[in-house]
């Protein structure tokens, strides 16, 4: 794997856009396979070289910002998108207790982490042989 694999940034960390509007998720309610609310799209992470959404960092918990914890999920992880919601494959209580958002992988990336991440849901990595793009965001 090269450093590039899991060098990836907050798209809110660049000069980049959604090249759509009504593609853009963040600020979306994150749904479970059941419709239950697990929390809300905070920001998107994108693999800059190749311009494409790599994760959806989701916010949940917490009162007034306080206690909030953030994940990340995976694109592939996504069912559907609408004009409000984002609905995932999982159940809420395993989103929320997926491996929390660690911001150093903007930095320093980091294989593992990402490999659990991917692993947590079910997926292969992005930089695997043979791994397709899902066709983010689904509409």
């Amino acid at each position: 794997m090269t450093d590039q694999a899991m060098t990836l940034v907050r798209l809110d960390d660049t000069d980049l856009t959604v090249a759509d509007d009504a593609d853009d998720v963040r600020g979306h309610t994150v749904l479970d396979r059941h419709g239950d609310e697990t929390g809300k799209v905070e920001g998107l992470l994108i693999d800059q070289g190749l311009r494409k959404v790599r994760f959806l960092e989701v916010a949940s918990g917490g009162f007034l910002g306080l206690g909030k914890r953030k994940v990340l999920v995976p694109v592939g992880a996504v069912t559907r998108v609408d004009d409000e919601h984002v609905h995932l494959s999982s159940e809420r209580d395993h989103v929320a207790s997926g491996p929390g958002y660690d911001p150093e992988l903007v930095d320093e990336p980091d294989r593992r982490y990402g490999e659990d991440v991917y692993g947590y849901y079910g997926l292969m990595p992005h930089w695997s042989a043979g791994y397709i793009y899902p066709g983010y965001p689904f509409r």
